[in-house]
């Protein structure tokens, strides 16, 4: 047959099979690439196939190449000189003069030293000994190691899809926002960032970080890998365990224990000079909402956000609390009760916006009440109890508010 001729000249390896997955036609090429020749692989054999043991395999690309036109696939042979090869088949319909399949061309190529490195490169990021990740260019977890989920405290599923900045601990994402805008704009290909990731059980980890890019065929950025140590001997210090005792796990805002310790210097602070202390109790309305619908992950994202937003709105000298739940405070010292009013009305705009959580568009809404006082003497509960039931007027009144 004048195909034969085509097919017994052509590099590329290819075998002619009938509707069954029987071999009908194999060329030099492919007899080369095996390591077996055309008798060899044309005799019949159990289950009829190319090579021993790929008969599901052989029968599953003609299948799918009969009820498609068209399949690919690749898997590994063993040649009789004992070496392996990995091997990516291309399957084609072949029909007849009046269009039914009746052959299946198969194409196959070499793909040995590709997947040689894919596996190395996969068993040396599964096995590093520092955490390693994946990361797109918006700065989202794409793959990460079994090091680094060890290193946070949380499993694969619970990082992936993730923004680094969701486990930064609070006050530290400038410094990772700045690296991954370098590194998008090609700026530079590598940079050393020491920050700290927030651990799942509320501890701050320091964490030497240090990302690469990796380019398209282009030269375009494409994605980042990053490399992640623990600064230190990675375990809880005296100072972390100190941090707990006084810090939300989640946010790292002040708990209830610091609270109360800094409203007692706020109030002293009042004795020492005039003005007015302001406390703010805030509550957020669409946390359960979010938690039902996106799941808790969501709802700790949004716990965040809104965390975030109290620390950007007020006076570094101020206190952000976090008593639990959806409920936030603000302790801030105040000219008159104007500003203190003022102060209120800017964290109630703050707290009222739209956020991403869990990769979700949600609206961060919350109802922001207020206490103030001149009097050095007022108890700290007693102004709680006040911003408390003001926020629970405001919630439900908020126009009469």
């Amino acid at each position: 047959m004048e195909w034969h001729a085509v097919f017994d000249q052509t590099p590329v390896p290819t075998a002619v099979l009938d509707v069954q997955g029987r071999p009908q036609y194999v060329n030099p090429a492919l007899c080369n690439l095996l390591g077996h020749g055309a008798a060899d692989l044309l005799r019949p054999r159990p289950h009829d196939t190319l090579c021993p043991g790929h008969a599901a395999l052989q029968n599953a690309i003609v299948g799918d190449t009969l009820s498609r036109g068209h399949a690919v696939s690749e898997t590994w042979y063993p040649k009789p000189d004992g070496q392996t090869i990995w091997v990516r088949l291309s399957g084609s319909v072949i029909n007849d003069t009046v269009g039914r399949p009746c052959a299946v061309l198969l194409q196959a190529e070499d793909v040995t030293t590709r997947r040689s490195c894919e596996i190395l490169w996969d068993q040396c990021f599964a096995t590093a000994p520092t955490g390693m990740a994946l990361l797109d260019l918006q700065g989202y977890w794409t793959s990460v190691n079994d090091t680094l989920c060890g290193l946070l405290g949380y499993r694969r599923d619970e990082i992936l899809a993730r923004h680094f900045s969701d486990m930064t601990y609070p006050g530290d994402d400038e410094q990772g926002d700045t690296a991954l805008a370098d590194l998008r704009a090609g700026h530079t290909k590598t940079v050393s960032v020491e920050k700290r990731y927030r651990h799942k059980d509320g501890h701050p980890i320091t964490v030497l970080i240090r990302s690469s890019v990796v380019t398209s065929p282009d030269g375009r950025p494409s994605f980042l890998v990053s490399h992640y140590e623990a600064i230190g001997n990675g375990r809880m210090t005296d100072a972390h365990l100190a941090h707990l005792a006084l810090h939300d796990p989640l946010t790292g805002l002040a708990n209830r224990a610091l609270l109360a310790d800094r409203l007692h210097h706020h109030l002293a602070a009042l004795a020492a000079g005039s003005g007015v202390l302001a406390v703010l109790v805030a509550d957020l309305d669409q946390l359960k909402q979010v938690n039902d619908r996106y799941g808790h992950l969501a709802g700790d994202h949004l716990l965040t956000a809104a965390a975030d937003q109290l620390l950007a709105g007020v006076d570094p000298s101020a206190t952000v609390a976090r008593l639990g739940g959806d409920e936030f405070v603000v302790a801030s010292l105040a000219d008159d009760i104007p500003t203190a009013e003022t102060l209120r009305d800017h964290i109630a705009e703050l707290l009222n916006t739209k956020t991403t959580a869990a990769g979700h568009q949600v609206n961060l809404k919350a109802s922001v009440g207020i206490a103030v006082t001149r009097d050095p003497n007022t108890e700290p509960k007693e102004l709680l109890h006040l911003a408390d039931q003001d926020m629970y007027t405001r919630k439900k009144n908020p126009r009469n508010a």
